[in-house]
């Protein structure tokens, strides 16, 4: 399938196929994923990356069309390596996420099929943005993108909070990913969590992950064959 013969109803349902989430914290911010990959109704992929390093200070999530995700994914670590090259310091969150968002938005006659969460820590302080196919970029507290957004948001809603710590968000993101699991068909097959503050960027281990689901309570991913 091409994207000049993707309809309108394709559009939206390549868009929505997953879960993501992106939170401010007080002391950083939380961006996480599950793994599931469909086309259609078929699961294509059960291990697939839904969240990327970006810089030492930024990340991103991706939904969408697999191909195009990772395409903007690259540009935006190409160009924030070059930021950091010519002026001897890393790009801010917003900075980032604009760029992002004039790419999309340059391309409407060749469009990106994709839609992403831009989170870091800069100067000041921590930020997440949502970035749509269209070119819109809009920072909130939190974020969720995806089929399984809704659920997440009901949660979100009612646990979350500045005041909460960037272990507590950790926690906060598993609750809403397996809420998300449980009602929606396009999510599934495990989790992706990265956490980035003003000391660190860290891609938690799936051992890491598994411990947090026991103290949560919550079931652990079937392991895969």
């Amino acid at each position: 399938m091409t994207r000049q013969l993707v309809s309108a109803a394709d559009e939206e349902r390549l868009l929505k196929g997953t879960t993501t989430i992106g939170l401010v914290l007080k002391d950083g911010v939380v961006l996480a994923t599950e793994r599931r990959a469909t086309a259609g109704t078929l699961i294509a992929n059960k291990q697939t990356t839904k969240v990327f390093k970006v810089d030492q200070n930024i990340g991103i999530t991706i939904a969408g069309m697999v191909g195009d995700a990772q395409v903007l994914a690259r540009y935006l670590r190409a160009e924030v390596a070059l930021y950091r090259l010519r002026r001897n310091g890393p790009v801010g969150v917003e900075g980032a996420a604009t760029l992002l968002a004039n790419i999309l938005s340059g391309s409407r006659f060749y469009p990106y099929y994709a839609w992403l969460i831009v989170g870091g820590v800069d100067g000041k302080g921590g930020h997440v943005f949502s970035v749509d196919p269209a070119g819109g970029c809009i920072e909130d507290k939190y974020c969720s993108i995806g089929s399984g957004s809704t659920f997440v948001y009901g949660l979100l809603e009612e646990a979350y909070s500045r005041d909460l710590s960037t272990s507590d968000g950790v926690d906060l993101a598993l609750r809403g990913l397996t809420v998300a699991m449980k009602r929606d068909s396009a999510s599934g097959d495990g989790y992706l969590v990265h956490t980035i503050t003003p000391k660190e960027y860290r891609e938690l281990s799936d051992d890491e992950i598994n411990k947090r689901l026991k103290a949560l309570k919550i079931p652990l991913p079937p392991p895969l064959p």
